[in-house]
């Protein structure tokens, strides 16, 4: 699989939906982690990222505007103790409740399935960051549009090479319904330096009416230290 100019991907694809990029920086020294949403209503788009104790979670910027808060008010990004989960759903909480119990992100989302938002029935994304740097991601897909079937995918990197990382998004591009994620995690160069590098190329990567915000955090592999950067369109 060729390494993929993860920007070039970006500006290439008006909807991708939501997204995660997960792997290692170029120099090696830091674990990678990027989340963004993107929404086509104006209710999707009505949101910001706000801090919480142990991550993130999603917003209302307008709260007279909030239309439906299922499936778009959810933590994407947890802290579960050396592990950082990052999803598009409420799956995260699921994910970080059988990680405190002892069990794995796999059992967790095996109770899980593609969102009910049909005909898009969009897939649910998840990934888990280890302390050390490996990963993993998921995808729970209905049947090409068929909610009679879920069908669940699961990938493990385990010492990510540096200077490149994996994304996953929930859609090919934009349709009606819309075509939900095919294939593997795409295979897409890191080579920005910072957080708030990788943040400004994403960022300036999506498509201007339809970018909503994202979340960059930069972990360093021998201390720990964090550096974490929100982007929201309503600021």
């Amino acid at each position: 699989m060729n390494k993929l100019n993860l920007a070039t991907l970006l500006e290439t694809n008006a909807y991708p939906g939501r997204g995660i990029v997960l792997g290692r920086s170029a120099d090696g020294k830091y674990a990678v982690a990027a989340y963004f949403i993107m929404g086509r209503s104006e209710n999707s788009r009505n949101r910001v990222f706000t801090v919480t104790e142990d991550g993130i979670r999603t917003e209302a910027y307008d709260p007279s505007k909030m239309v439906d808060p299922s499936l778009i008010i959810y933590h994407p990004v947890r802290q579960v103790g050396d592990k950082l989960v990052v999803t598009n759903g409420d799956q995260t909480d699921t994910v970080r409740d059988f990680l405190v119990a002892g069990k794995t992100a796999v059992e967790a989302l095996h109770t899980r399935e593609f969102e009910p938002d049909g005909p898009n029935y969009t897939p649910r994304i998840s990934g888990v960051l280890e302390q050390d740097g490996s990963f993993q991601l998921s995808i729970l897909k209905s049947a090409d549009g068929d909610p009679v079937c879920s069908h669940r995918f699961f990938y493990d990197y385990s010492n990510p090479l540096p200077g490149e990382g994996r994304f996953i998004h929930t859609y090919m591009g934009d349709g009606n319904p819309l075509p939900s994620f095919e294939g593997e995690p795409e295979r897409v160069i890191l080579d920005a330096p910072s957080a708030q590098a990788l943040a400004d190329q994403m960022w300036n990567a999506l498509n201007a009416d339809n970018k909503v915000s994202l979340f960059v955090r930069y972990i360093d592999l021998e201390t720990g230290a964090k550096q974490e950067v929100i982007k929201n369109k309503f600021e």
